[in-house]
């Protein structure tokens, strides 16, 4: 019986992945409908992210701080190797990172790895370098579980319209209020799917959970007393799913200490 449903689940798993469009966030498992392909979403994205960096640039709002790019640099190396784990894929990508002074920005990571820091934001928030890759990890994870993708997909399904082209629909998604309202859900989802997978990249990266949780306490400070997103999931849970994989953490490495202490006391006996 129990072999049976492993047969079945295998060539149901293996059937649903030949299906065209269809694909697998890494780590969550949850599953994508996905109408555009990778690699036409990540030249258009890159067109987009290099126009708002020229346009920082040409208004002298673009890596004025050396020194926090260089740290957030340093940060993302770990980051970036980390993600080529979970998504190969990744690793043919030409990750850039930058920084600006523009208010409106906080951090955003498009697909491809295109990465922007507001240098206020994290000046604000005053982060810590765990606390920096908690939230570096949280917008990798947007690209690594390909969102941005995911997100077009949905608004082409909810509003096809004939000879409506990618770079067409990504000017809608900026703009409909509607389309945007729509997609609350979707973008709810996401954004706690990535505040699950940045925490797990920035572990595997090395960093310090209990500083990821923190990351998320600072964040409830600051967005105390902001109007209600429903593109977003409540800064409660967010941190008490945090606080949840610290715990989840901890105890695992506990664990392997206690299996390491007695292996090495049933060594000293047998001498």
């Amino acid at each position: 019986m129990f072999i049976r449903h492993l047969l079945t689940v295998g060539l149901f798993s293996f059937c649903v992945s030949l299906i065209p469009g269809y694909a697998q966030v890494p780590e969550t498992g949850r599953w994508q409908e996905l109408a555009y392909s990778t690699a036409a979403v990540n030249a258009e994205t890159a067109d987009r992210y290099h126009e708002h960096i020229d346009a920082l640039r040409s208004h002298k709002q673009l890596d004025q701080d050396p020194a926090l790019l260089s740290r957030i640099k340093t940060i993302a190396r770990g980051l970036i190797s980390a993600a080529s784990k979970l998504k190969p894929e990744s690793n043919t990508w030409r990750w850039e990172i930058h920084i600006t002074s523009e208010q409106q920005v906080d951090a955003y990571c498009m697909a491809g790895g295109k990465i922007l820091i507001g240098s206020e934001f994290v000046r604000r928030l005053k982060l810590s370098n765990s606390e920096l890759a908690t939230l570096l990890g949280h917008e990798m994870a947007h690209a690594i579980a390909e969102h941005h993708r995911e997100e077009l997909s949905e608004a082409l399904h909810i509003n096809a319209q004939p000879g409506d082209t990618l770079d067409v629909m990504m000017g809608r998604l900026e703009t409909d209020i509607s389309m945007q309202l729509k997609l609350a859900t979707l973008s709810n989802i996401q954004e706690s799917e990535a505040d699950q997978l940045g925490m797990i990249l920035a572990h595997m990266a090395g960093w310090d959970s209990a500083s990821m949780v923190s990351f998320f306490q600072k964040l409830q400070r600051v967005e105390a007393n902001s109007v209600p997103n429903n593109s977003y999931p409540s800064t409660e849970s967010r941190l008490s799913m945090a606080r949840g994989f610290n715990k989840l953490w901890a105890k695992i490495e506990s664990d392997q200490k206690s299996i390491v202490t007695r292996r090495s006391s049933a060594t000293n006996d047998q001498k």
